[in-house]
């Protein structure tokens, strides 16, 4: 029997890559290891949404941020600059009608490093010196991307656009997450969060012989800083193959 591909991403950003690993011949597992929820007060949300053209570039962190922004935004302003990490985002962008033929989208060149380090390699940040700057989030997050602005001279506001939590322990997730480390699949993990989330919950199984056979799956990741979290887990079977869904498919197509 084939072994399954097992896909970690939220619900509502993992139906498109479900259906195309399908089209490969592959079972498809789906195990959502973060919850996405709207903000429990969207005011502060919604004020800071109303007046783009303040800003000299919009960055946004990942597709859930971009999502849960454009659910207030009639409009995108075609003369504000867009910054994002990855090639999620930007389809997230596209299905928002974003997209390089009406607004300048900028993302990391080295589609293996998709993180704030080296989107601040990417940004012209002298012209962003004196000038305003938004950063769409989730409720907690690095600072790295503000700092960096603000080292630069920016005048940098983050807002929260969602939160997110790793899903709580069941007994059906029990039961999945027994039934999948029963086997050898392929995993393909597109969070650092969502994977310390998955190590958090196999821990909670209350046996280490489980936390062994995790560390022995194979793991497929979009980005160099998940695959350091990888590795720093213990996980052996790592291919990094950068940010794209074709990537993805890509290495799953590649292996053994």
């Amino acid at each position: 029997m084939t072994d399954a591909v097992v896909i970690t991403r939220p619900k509502a950003q993992a139906q498109a890559l479900a259906h195309q690993v399908a089209q490969l011949g592959r079972e498809v597992v789906l195990l959502p290891l973060l919850e996405i929820f709207p903000l429990d007060d969207q005011c502060a949300l919604i004020a800071t949404l109303a007046d783009l053209r303040r800003y000299a570039l919009v960055a946004f962190v990942s597709p859930n941020a971009i999502d849960a922004a454009f659910a207030h935004i009639p409009a995108w302003p075609p003369e504000v600059t867009v910054a994002v990490l990855g090639e999620g985002s930007r389809a997230a962008l596209a299905a928002h009608g974003i997209d390089p033929s009406n607004t300048t989208i900028i993302s990391p060149k080295d589609p293996s490093r998709s993180d704030s380090e080296n989107l601040l390699q990417t940004l012209d940040l002298a012209s962003l010196a004196g000038k305003e700057v938004l950063i769409v989030r989730g409720e907690s997050g690095r600072e790295l991307m503000a700092d960096g602005l603000r080292a630069a001279g920016a005048r940098v506001t983050t807002v929260a656009a969602y939160r997110r939590s790793v899903p709580p322990m069941s007994a059906p997730l029990r039961e999945q997450l027994q039934r999948l480390l029963d086997t050898q699949n392929d995993w393909i993990i597109t969070s650092s969060e969502a994977l310390r989330g998955l190590f958090a919950l196999v821990n909670a199984l209350g046996n280490p012989e489980y936390v062994a056979k995790l560390q022995q799956q194979r793991m497929i990741v979009p980005h160099a800083r998940i695959a350091e979290t990888a590795s720093g887990l213990g996980i052996t079977q790592l291919t990094l193959c950068g940010s794209g869904d074709e990537r993805l498919l890509a290495a799953l197509q590649s292996r053994p």
